[in-house]
């Protein structure tokens, strides 16, 4: 019967990417150890690539943030562009507005002028008229007392 002696490796550490692996013969190697060397090979290039996911997690999400950070910059502009041609059309109203208002006033004046001017004629006529009846009634009147006279 032969036994093969189990020689004992030491401890590796898990989670570095070099491994140091002593040097054994090949024929002091049993099969256990060999699959024991290989689960821990396997592990720490499992290790590995969940660091090298991780890593491509973050670098992922630092993209993402930039993306998110242009994006917000362009609504930010476009927000100020827009509230700027905004208040360019508000103002730009408010002068037509006041433009408008302005030749009302204008158009008030005049037609208030005239409404004047037409009831100061009126005024005027009527006076006239009153004063050129007043006259001759007066006249008249003035001719019947001085033929009451005279007879």
């Amino acid at each position: 019967m032969t036994t093969t002696t189990k020689q004992q490796q030491p401890k590796k550490t898990v989670g570095k990417a070099e491994e140091q692996v002593p040097e054994v013969s090949q024929d002091t190697l049993d099969p256990l150890d060999e699959f024991q060397n290989q689960a821990e090979m396997a592990y720490t290039a499992y290790l590995e690539a969940q660091r090298k996911v991780a890593t491509a997690y973050k670098e992922r999400e630092r993209q993402e943030e930039k993306t998110y950070k242009e994006i917000e910059q362009q609504a930010y502009e476009s927000c100020e562009e827009a509230i700027g041609k905004a208040l360019r059309v508000r103002e730009k109203a408010e002068q037509e507005a006041e433009e408008i208002c302005k030749k009302a006033r204008e158009k008030a004046i005049e037609t208030y002028q005239e409404s004047v001017g037409k009831a100061l004629s009126a005024c005027r006529e009527t006076t006239e008229q009153a004063w050129e009846v007043s006259r001759e009634t007066s006249e008249q009147i003035w001719k019947i007392f001085q033929g009451d006279k005279t007879k």
